[in-house]
């Protein structure tokens, strides 16, 4: 025979059993070589994920593959691509009832809200999480999605610093993982451990951060960037022990993994950490390198975080503006339809009385004629001449009126009298300084608050109180030349900052000089360009 038809015998042999095949060691084994992938070559990965979606004829796989999406784009530190993702999957899982992969994807877009500090969206999902796992048969699935729902609000209390109560629903996440018994959640524990480790490092209990590190450490096999983490708060601990020896072994070690991984929140915390080690050990030279470092990759985490931040706003005014400008045009029409069907009839009625009572039509068409004219003078000026600008400024006019019943312009007069007098005392050195606390103090909310620092200031939050604080020290520097003795740390401690090295490299933002730099030029009586004051409001 020939060897075309061994060809097609093989084709369909090989295609009966592609059919045949179970569809979850399909996907297992396209997920595996997505992930593969990604370790080598992210964008071949991101296309892979594509492929699957577009050869996709099952939601289920349609929903799985824009996750698959959605979790790389996590890894590259592009949120707004991962959570564009993320909810294209959320709106196909309407489609299908699976409530397991349902909870996967409100936890995971919990989990990206938060990262970008939308934290209200990630309450909103945390919370439909919880109401989700209710319809989750199986007690692995069921342990599993609970512990990750926990383990997110541990985090949302972490980042809100109340160290207390995240602890709580860490012990409450690795409780469901340790109940799971066929799945694996061994980096789910292993980052509840992490975390854990990293709270009581906030509490200065260096003894059980390292201890939940260790565990954390021994669970993680591979070099994941949970694994850089862990090295990163090892070494957070060497340091305040000051066992530099060993900070700089277990720093280097999350600087390997750092280096070849994408995670920016990976790189902020080693940066953050080899900075701190090198102004411990005293070489100002490296310790400046590595605030670069922090800076560069602050500043990128910041720029994804708004382009997120930016979007949601665009998108939700939009949607007001377009739900207006519906709204209008459906009355217009309601109106004109209204309009229409009275005419025609009373033009039927007409044509009815025109048979019976040829005598008086003509009077009767009169009297009508006159009636419609009077009836299309009133109604003409209402609808004839509207333009598309005029009905978008009459829009812009009622979102304006919504928007300034918010907050009157006396409250915006009183909040920024408050804000002046708060910038002429030294409060913003407070270390508990937040936009809640300070809306506090002011006797307001956050919104109102929010809203006059970036009209008025011409910044955010941490940005308006930054600059003050080193304004601040900026001018003790100048004037009183005692401080020019004092280390970093101090001064650091002084305007309120929580870590020497996250001081230096604000201060370098704000005046271009390292703080030990300034000092030297203030000493060698060099003060041309640096005694100005730095405007906050810039």
């Amino acid at each position: 025979m020939s060897k075309s038809f061994y060809r097609l015998v093989f084709f369909l042999i090989i295609s009966i059993q592609i059919q045949a095949q179970k569809k979850d060691d399909f996907e297992n084994v396209f997920e595996k070589k997505i992930v593969v992938t990604s370790q080598e070559d992210m964008p071949k990965a991101l296309k892979l994920a594509d492929s699957l979606f577009k050869n996709s004829q099952d939601p289920a796989d349609k929903i799985k593959a824009q996750m698959f999406s959605a979790n790389l784009y996590e890894h590259t530190g592009d949120f707004k691509k991962s959570i564009c993702h993320a909810e294209k999957a959320n709106s196909l899982i309407r489609t299908i009832d699976d409530a397991n992969l349902e909870s996967n994807i409100t936890v995971f877009l919990a989990t990206q809200y938060r990262l970008v500090g939308l934290y209200e969206k990630s309450k909103k999902y945390t919370s439909k999480g919880f109401e989700t796992i209710k319809k989750i048969n199986d007690s692995d699935q069921y342990n599993k999605a609970l512990g990750l729902l926990n383990q997110e609000m541990a985090y949302y209390e972490f980042d809100h610093g109340n160290f207390h109560k995240s602890i709580g629903f860490i012990r409450q996440s690795l409780n469901s993982f340790q109940k799971v018994e066929k799945t694996d959640v061994n980096f789910f524990t292993a980052n509840s451990y992490q975390l854990l480790g990293e709270v009581y490092s906030k509490l200065n209990d260096v003894k059980n951060s390292e201890i939940n590190y260790r565990i954390s450490e021994k669970m993680l096999s591979n070099h994941s960037f949970l694994l850089g983490l862990v090295y990163s708060g090892l070494g957070a601990v060497r340091i305040k022990q000051k066992n530099w020896k060993e900070a700089n072994l277990y720093l280097k070690k999350a600087e390997n993994i750092a280096e070849k991984s994408t995670n920016l929140e990976l790189k902020k915390s080693v940066y953050a950490n080899i900075n701190d080690y090198y102004e411990g050990i005293g070489d100002e030279k490296n310790a400046e390198i590595y605030a670069r470092k922090y800076l560069k990759t602050f500043s990128e985490f910041n720029a994804k975080n708004s382009e997120v931040s930016n979007e949601k706003t665009e998108i939700t005014s939009n949607r007001k503006t377009s739900q207006i400008s519906i709204a209008k045009n459906v009355v217009i029409i309601v109106l004109c339809c209204a309009l229409i069907g009275s005419f025609l009839h009373f033009r039927s009625k007409q044509k009815k009385q025109r048979s019976k009572f040829r005598n008086i039509i003509r009077s009767q068409q009169k009297l009508s004629t006159q009636n419609t004219e009077i009836f299309l003078d009133e109604t003409e000026p209402e609808f004839s001449h509207i333009s598309v600008e005029e009905i978008s400024e009459k829009n812009e006019e009622i979102i304006k009126k919504r928007n300034d019943s918010l907050m009157t312009s006396e409250t915006e007069t009183k909040l920024l009298e408050l804000l002046n007098d708060f910038e002429k005392g030294t409060l913003y050195n407070n270390k508990n300084m937040s936009l809640p606390f300070l809306a506090g103090e002011m006797n307001t909310n956050t919104k109102y608050l929010s809203y006059v620092i970036n009209q008025h200031k011409s910044s955010d939050f941490k940005t308006y109180i930054n600059r003050l604080r080193i304004n601040y020290i900026v001018d003790k520097l100048i004037n009183d030349e005692k401080y020019r003795q004092y280390k970093i740390s101090i001064l650091a401690d002084e305007c309120g900052f929580s870590s020497h090295s996250k001081f230096a490299a604000v201060f370098k933002i704000v005046t271009d000089y390292s703080p030990s730099a300034y000092i030297k030029l203030l000493d060698s009586g060099n003060q041309i360009d640096i005694t100005t004051r730095f405007q906050e409001n810039s």
